[in-house]
């Protein structure tokens, strides 16, 4: 006797559109776990409808990390996500490619090794995993040198420049270290090498310098730093090293600035952290830290692990972690070779200084990034008085650009500033359709503006004591807008 299933089907069942179904209707679950199960279809279209009101990854400026990858390279990340890194026994040659991947970096970077020889350096999540391991290796070095010598080391710090990223604002709390941060002054954005050395004391385990500032992507003086820190040194005969965070600039002053001496050819240099997520060309997810030598890295930071097989050294701050953008980096390295990274980032060179001609062009702007650095375009408003670089940012949004706008760090606070990041994907036709976009957008505010002031000088507001006070211009922008808008809403009578 042959049962019939037909009866203890659902109308949603039976119906082959996930938007003909029941889940379309129901309240997405948030905060509490469903208690039933629902179709693989409806939970996939659920979920990327909402996701489609993410902002686009291609037209994110804000962001340094990497959005687009070859095809070839996107099947080696799928065909790896299921492998754990950590799982070296298991999965060796995944191993092997990362130590490849180190000691590329490390010669790219001038390392002292030999032929014969193996580079100190580990991957990490990213660049704040990196900085914290070297910061912890400068801080052990440092107090096992102040307990062989007697003196105290409940009280170390590092000198940087307030410019830096927050990663290492969460190394000094983390790990309770000082950090003594050189001002920054208007129309100099880097730390000054100078003041930085003479910030530097017995306690100091480190001065960091950026290779390329978050806020101009400018390159700061790592040779200068190197020559006057030697000095010091040799003056107060202390051992003070320097750490370079080439998180943005390390995968691109070895093919645009190869003169330029920063890396491990200054002898103070003893460990650098670069990004490969950025300009490194992969996908966010993948860091690097390099050390001058073995002894650069204490020991008793390493652990020694054997219970996924075989004797498994070990210094990372994570555990398990994707094996595939290690597998990604590999693939970047010897797909394009030094000639590939050199030909995209003279690419990403060109297209920032058309976009750097365009911003000039209309006038508005003032350029604080320099033309020697990360590829990126840094402006602020020559005046702010009839809008901000605030209002820019937020109407780009219109258009589906992210740019971001911020003030710049303490003693220049008063300066702010839009970012435009230029990666491998941002073509010369996109910055010529940004900077279009972005005339758009300053002649709409300036009419607003100007509307504004017409109203104001119309209804100037008086007081209770009889004195006549205007509003400011921005001000008055916002009360229009406010007012707009809250009449459209009170126009709408549902979904359209």
């Amino acid at each position: 006797m042959v049962l019939s299933h037909a009866n203890s089907m659902t109308r949603d069942d039976s119906v082959a559109s996930t938007f003909a179904s029941r889940y379309v209707r129901e309240q997405l679950p948030r905060y509490r776990m469903p208690d039933r199960s629902i179709p693989r279809e409806a939970a996939y279209q659920i979920i990327n409808d909402e996701l489609m009101l993410d902002g686009n990854p291609r037209l994110n400026l804000a962001s340094f990390v990497t959005t687009w990858m070859e095809p070839e390279c996107d099947k080696l990340i799928m065909g790896s996500i299921n492998k754990n890194y950590v799982d070296m026994d298991e999965y060796p040659v995944t191993t092997e490619l990362q130590n490849r991947c180190v000691n590329m970096i490390a010669h790219l970077f001038n390392a002292p090794i030999k032929e014969d020889e193996t580079a100190i350096g580990v991957g990490t999540v990213g660049s704040s995993e990196a900085i914290m391991l070297a910061g912890l290796a400068f801080k052990r070095k440092w107090q096992n040198r102040r307990k062989e010598q007697g003196k105290p080391c409940d009280k170390p710090n590092i000198v940087t420049g307030a410019n830096v990223q927050v990663c290492w604002e969460k190394f000094a709390r983390y790990f309770e270290v000082e950090l003594k941060e050189v001002k920054l002054s208007e129309g100099y954005y880097v730390m000054d090498p100078v003041k930085a050395v003479e910030m530097v004391d017995e306690n100091t385990i480190c001065v960091a310098a950026i290779l390329g500032s978050t806020l101009t992507g400018e390159f700061e003086d790592v040779k200068l730093l190197n020559d006057l820190l030697t000095e010091k040194n040799k003056e107060t005969g202390w051992d003070v090293p320097i750490h370079v965070d080439a998180a943005s600039g390390g995968f691109i002053a070895p093919f645009l600035y190869p003169e330029l001496e920063w890396d491990f050819r200054l002898p103070l240099v003893k460990s650098i952290n670069v990004s490969g997520h950025k300009y490194g060309l992969v996908y966010a997810g993948v860091g690097w830290v390099i050390w001058r030598s073995k002894k650069d890295l204490p020991e008793e930071l390493i652990f020694h692990i054997n219970y996924l097989g075989t004797d498994q050294p070990t210094f990372t701050l994570n555990f398990s972690k994707g094996s595939s953008q290690i597998i990604a980096q590999y693939y970047q390295l010897i797909r394009l070779g030094f000639e590939g990274y050199k030909n995209i980032m003279e690419n990403c060179k060109e297209n920032a200084a058309i976009l750097r001609e365009g911003v000039t062009a209309t006038g508005w702007f003032e350029i604080l990034s320099k033309e020697t650095g990360v590829p990126l375009v840094a402006f602020s408003l020559k005046d702010s008085s009839r809008f901000t670089v605030f209002d820019i940012s937020e109407n780009l949004r219109r258009f589906g650009w992210i740019v971001p706008a911020y003030t710049m760090p303490a003693d220049a606070e008063h300066v702010a500033v839009l970012r435009v990041v230029i990666r491998e994907d941002f073509s010369r036709s996109l910055s010529e359709r940004l900077v279009n976009d972005i005339l758009k957008i300053l002649r709409e505010l300036d009419a607003r503006a100007t509307h504004a002031v017409r109203v104001s000088s119309a209804t100037a507001a008086q007081s209770d004591d009889g004195v006549v006070s205007k509003k400011s211009v921005l001000e008055i922008e916002r009360d229009v807008v406010a007012h707009w808008m809250n009449a459209v809403n009170k126009k709408k009578t549902g979904p359209c």
